[in-house]
């Protein structure tokens, strides 16, 4: 498996400023080409590391959670990465050898290492490796419910998750679901869907859940709202609320993305 990850960079003078890059009232384009050195931001408490923030709570638009995209040079770590007690959060590493310890347990996340970090859990990161380390970290604030117990941490690949094809499929549009989709005690999912070339969702989803799509490996034409993008390896979507969403694989080899969705929750009125 293959993992799109940024290396950063500047464009040479001589490239023409046009770009895929899109901003719109109900969606969101970042092309991995606007994934450079300029734009990262430092976070506090990680050493040796830089980010890139592609998503965060906008009035108006997406509110529920942030996604970054994070690099940590050999020797950088964070003791404490998670500063708010309440937020929960999911790892998921595209290159390198990531060290989580979790709850004093030490774990070596390679390429496709998933980790999900319950609020309130004790966590820390480094890279010990000679070589930069790279994953996506998704953060949602963690919302309760009188009666179900919070979720605890875990740590998978995405190697040992099989897929869960979408019925009457035939295996071109399948998903892997790090967490039971019935279990209330989680209220946000990340997962991976894959389209194999020519899969496609065939309809034009139009609900309540929010959406962040960053596109691992192949390429598609993804209808978002009333506009078909082509978006390929390196690009992130971002989706709000009912958001009009479906897509068709191009090929030649697999689609697939990391989403992240909010669910299993009671619109809170008050």
């Amino acid at each position: 498996m293959s993992y799109f990850t940024p290396a950063g960079g500047l464009p040479d003078q001589t490239e023409l400023l046009t770009d895929r890059a899109i901003v719109k009232e109900a969606y969101t384009v970042i092309p991995k080409g606007v994934l450079r050195d300029i734009v990262t931001s430092n976070l506090p408490g990680f050493t040796n590391t830089r980010s890139w923030i592609i998503a965060r709570p906008i009035a108006g638009f997406a509110t529920t959670f942030s996604q970054l995209i994070v690099e940590i040079a050999p020797g950088g770590s964070a003791a404490r990465p998670e500063p708010e007690a309440g937020v929960e959060g999911v790892v998921f590493v595209t290159a390198g050898a990531l060290v989580l310890t979790l709850e004093g347990e030490r774990h070596v996340l390679e390429a496709g290492g998933y980790a999900y970090l319950a609020a309130g859990s004790d966590w820390s990161l480094a890279n010990e490796g000679d070589a930069a380390t790279s994953f996506q970290w998704v953060r949602k604030a963690y919302e309760t419910v009188e009666g179900i117990a919070a979720p605890g941490s875990f740590v998978t690949r995405d190697q040992d998750v099989a897929p869960r094809e979408m019925p009457g499929t035939n295996g071109a549009w399948a998903t892997t679901r790090f967490v039971d989709p019935d279990d209330l005690a989680h209220d946000m999912h990340v997962n991976i869907v894959t389209f194999q070339p020519g899969g496609s969702i065939p309809f034009a989803e139009t609900h309540v859940m929010e959406h962040g799509l960053f596109v691992l490996e192949g390429k598609a034409v993804y209808r978002l709202n009333d506009d078909w993008v082509e978006v390929e390896a390196g690009d992130f979507m971002w989706l709000r609320a009912f958001c009009p969403q479906a897509c068709y694989a191009g090929g030649p080899g697999p689609f697939r993305y990391l989403l992240y969705k909010d669910v299993n929750r009671q619109i809170r009125l008050t």
